[in-house]
């Protein structure tokens, strides 16, 4: 099996170069509006964001922030294939103003966005990142009635383009991509507690940081509850390249668009080694699901078709998982970067 990896230097709000409705799934995080972190990127798409905030108009910042991922989210509406889902990992912002201590719900008005242009809205999911740090807490620190909470957690929202996507009986597709039993119940819990990651990257004119990406295990786990083999992932604001890395360990193609070329030159460095991190991943999820069985919570009673192993439910007998061989860098442009993965079957003994 193969898969196409395709990294474009470009604005997300305008991707003429994806065919409407050719991707099945999204997974991506925006700049958080109200972020300091992103207020320059945020003011110089649009100075009436600067104005704003230099004004105190934090209330008008916040909706022109927003109005500029309308624009991508337009794009994404329309690139998205009928019964495709949309994963958005954003979080609220807290910042003072004239020394008032402030929260903008930015995952409401994503929400709002994203129905008003007729997604469906899925359950979403709490990503808790819990922090242990004494500084924390906000506010007037044991005194009351003026502290306030401490924001632990950014959702995943979840839409649908119209009802669920339509398969042929047995698709085998579909059938290989299963997840076990065990991994269903930890993936679909509304609660995940992963760890936040710090992205650094290094070029020979220059360093940045930018913090607050997620780990790999949430784009990871869901391209594998969203999508099947061979289907193609959009990420919109591919930043280090994170969700381009699951759908390389997940057997899946697809695309990201980034302003900054500084970050799409860095990837390279992301993938070295891949096969060998992948086929260690393959075999650490054949070794907890085997773990799983023999600890007898649950009986397993179907046999698995490509392993020498029991499952729970039917669904999962004909369950199949691949390991990246190799990666390879094919074509190279100023506005674009193209990869392709090989990967093949893992067996269980492997």
């Amino acid at each position: 099996m193969q898969t196409e990896h395709v990294h474009r230097l470009g604005d997300a709000a305008e991707m003429d170069t994806l065919e409407s409705e050719s991707v099945e799934l999204i997974v991506t995080s925006p700049p958080y509006p109200m972020i300091s972190l992103w207020d320059d990127l945020f003011s110089a798409r649009d100075p009436a964001v600067g104005k704003a905030l230099a004004s105190g108009d934090v209330d008008a910042a916040f909706e022109a922030m927003h109005a500029q991922l309308d624009a991508v989210w337009d794009e994404v509406v329309r690139v998205l294939a009928p019964g495709g889902v949309v994963c958005v990992n954003v979080g609220d912002a807290t910042r003072s103003v004239d020394g008032e201590f402030r929260q903008f719900p930015n995952h409401a008005r994503v929400i709002s966005a994203l129905r008003e242009r007729g997604l469906r809205s899925l359950p979403d999911i709490l990503w808790r990142k819990p922090t242990n740090r004494l500084t924390k807490f906000m506010g007037s620190g044991t005194l009351p009635p003026s502290a306030y909470v401490t924001l632990e957690h950014e959702y995943v929202l979840v839409f649908r383009k119209g009802g669920p996507r339509k398969f042929e009986a047995g698709d085998d597709r579909r059938y290989e991509s299963a997840f076990f039993w065990e991994e269903r119940n930890e993936w679909f819990s509304d609660l995940w507690t992963l760890t936040g990651t710090d992205q650094t990257l290094a070029a020979p004119s220059d360093r940045r940081e930018r913090s607050g990406a997620f780990p790999l295990e949430l784009p990871l786990r869901l391209v594998r509850m969203y999508s099947v083999y061979g289907d193609t992932v959009l990420d919109p604001f591919t930043g280090t390249g994170t969700t381009t890395v699951a759908a390389m360990l997940s057997g899946r193609s697809s695309v990201g668009y980034e302003l900054d070329a500084t970050v799409l030159d860095a990837f390279d460095s992301r993938i070295e080694g891949l096969p060998r991190e992948s086929r260690q991943r393959v075999r650490e999820r054949l070794a907890r699901h085997e773990s799983f069985v023999a600890e007898g919570g649950v009986e397993a009673t179907h046999r698995a078709v490509n392993y020498e192993f029991p499952v729970v439910t039917k669904q999962e007998r004909r369950l199949r998982l691949y390991a990246v061989t190799s990666v390879e860098h094919v074509d190279r442009t100023e506005t674009e970067r193209r990869y392709v993965a090989a990967h093949e079957p893992v067996a269980a003994d492997d």
